[in-house]
């Protein structure tokens, strides 16, 4: 009798511990619950099922197709961008992985085709009866998923101190283990925007044989050359500095054009005497197109945005090749990420400025395992103001300041990191944007979905025919109004659709007439009017 009192209490004591509340699907799964779990559900998909491999070509028509089918059957649940952010999503129990996940992606094709046709038992995940091409379909586009980052911090990161990394080692140092990456890398403008013609005698693109009527020079003036899209300038090393020669070559229109920055041009302009063999590129240049510019030995570790200007210092990772050795922006919550980027993709000045009697115009000090905030202040505008670096409403007048464009940007907002849509490591398209036209925006967009837009399809949005420049997304958000040099201007990044009546009242650029040059403003706001999706009252103003 004593026995069964004993079992009858320790029963009810398990029960009122555990049962009240076992069925609440609010709390978060513990770990070791998780862990289990996956553990099992692993273990339960067939071996052959596990090593079947995708039969569809990895090709954009199966990844569109997948991601129509997504959006039908997934989105709800999953998100998106397969964060599992969702109202339906977070209150399940457990919790629909996050398909971005390192866990996600390292299951194989296989496994993944078995759980999307069979369910997943005691969770929300339904056996889907699709056709077996559809299920592939949907595996590519797990694979393609957009790229966005958490928009939560980590824990403490603002106070914890930065990992030491070591010394900076070069890109070189590298290759060895990341060849595919490096050898797309290394064709990119990023790797060649600083460039010796000794070693590269292919470097200056014009004839410089020829006099020129703005500023005659030999190869044996030239000690580096930058850029090579837009324009290219040429410097001298004079001692330990080099000095930008007063000419420049317009790439477009293959002429020379002088090459000085007036006052009022930029912010340091009269902190420095006119003329250009007084004004030194380490203080403002070389710290962007360089690895670890030391201000005070004004040395480099290399040339060029090599891999440690995005990845930090990588001397442990080369002795102790894991992730906890270096840093991957990837990783990064949605600041840190495009500050990766922005550190010299943006107009400012330092905190510091003077640094040790000089003026810099990039974040001195910095590296991405600090905060940008910490080293770099953006340039201001006042609301209304046109200047040299911003229009009326803010949006960057200039080059080099997609940053100042991006924070504005309800993506920015949203998670979206600059790494979203280009790839810092190359793509064969313009830009490096990792899709050509407008698949890359077709990730997150597509005609009636909650991200836009509202439209039955994209020509329908628009109102230009499939394949013409108008039904580019970028045409209309990231309209080319931001000067670089003479009439060759650069994208905006605000990704606001700028109206006629903005142009009118505020003077800045719109799409419509930047297209359509033999127009004028009241025609674009007529046309615009007369589109029975838009608010006539918005495209006015």
């Amino acid at each position: 009798m004593s026995v069964v009192v004993a079992i009858v209490a320790l029963a009810g004591s398990l029960y009122a511990a555990f049962v009240p509340g076992l069925s609440v699907a609010h709390q978060e799964p513990p770990t070791a619950e998780v862990a289990i779990a996956t553990w099992l559900l692993h273990q339960s998909v067939p071996d052959e099922a596990k090593d079947a491999l995708n039969p569809l070509k990895d090709d954009a028509a199966n990844i569109a197709a997948g991601r129509e089918l997504y959006r039908d059957k997934c989105e709800t649940c999953h998100a998106y961008d397969g964060g599992g952010k969702t109202t339906i999503g977070s209150g399940q129990y457990p919790r629909p992985p996050a398909l971005r996940s390192f866990a996600i992606q390292a299951t194989s094709d296989g496994e993944l085709f078995y759980h999307i046709r069979n369910g997943i038992r005691n969770t929300g995940m339904p056996a889907w009866n699709l056709p077996d091409r559809q299920i592939w379909q949907l595996v590519s586009y797990i694979r393609h998923l957009p790229q966005v980052a958490s928009l939560i911090p980590a824990a403490n990161a603002a106070e914890a101190s930065p990992p030491d990394h070591g010394h900076y080692v070069g890109s070189k140092a590298c290759k060895g283990c990341h060849e595919e990456v490096y050898a797309r890398w290394i064709k990119t403008r990023m790797a060649n925007v600083v460039r010796d013609p000794r070693e590269h005698p292919d470097a200056i693109t014009p004839d410089i044989s020829q006099p020129n009527p703005v500023y005659n020079f030999t190869i044996d003036d030239v000690s580096l050359v930058y850029g090579s899209r837009w324009k290219q300038r040429y410097f001298k090393k004079v001692g330990d500095d080099y000095f930008p020669l007063p000419v420049q070559w317009d790439v477009a229109h293959k002429m020379w054009r002088k090459y000085f920055v007036p006052n009022g041009a930029d912010w340091w302009a009269v902190l420095y005497p006119p003329d250009n063999f007084q004004r030194p590129t380490g203080p403002l240049c070389d710290g962007c197109h360089s690895v670890n510019y030391d201000i005070k030995a004004k040395t480099v570790t290399e040339w060029n945005v090599g891999c440690e200007r995005c990845h930090g210092p990588g001397e442990a990772h080369v002795k102790k090749p894991v992730r906890e050795t270096i840093e991957n922006p990837g990783r990064f919550d949605y600041v840190h990420a495009s500050d990766t980027c922005i550190q010299c993709h943006s107009q400012g000045q330092p905190k510091g400025n003077p640094i040790e009697g000089k003026y810099y115009d990039w974040p001195v000090g910095y590296d991405v395992t600090k905060n940008l905030k910490d080293y770099w202040n953006l340039e201001e505008h006042k609301l209304g103001e046109t200047n040299f670096m911003h229009f009326a409403d803010g949006t960057a007048h200039k080059n080099r300041m997609q940053g100042n464009d991006f924070i504005q940007s309800l993506m920015y907002a949203r998670g979206v990191t600059c790494f979203s849509c280009h790839d810092p490591h190359g793509t064969d398209n313009v830009a490096m944007v990792r899709k050509s036209g407008n698949a890359l925006c077709l990730d997150c967009h597509g005609p009636n979905t909650q991200a836009g837009p509202h439209a039955p399809s994209v020509e329908a949005h628009t109102h230009h025919k499939a394949g013409s420049p108008g039904n580019e997304c970028i045409a209309c958000h990231m309209p080319k109004i931001e000067e670089t040099i003479s009439d060759q201007k650069v994208r905006s990044h605000t990704f606001h659709f700028v109206t006629p009546g903005e142009t009118e009242t505020l003077k800045i650029p719109n799409a419509c007439n930047e297209c359509h040059t033999d127009k004028s403003i009241e025609w674009a706001k007529t046309a615009l009017e007369s589109w029975p999706d838009r608010s006539p009252w918005r495209m006015s103003k």
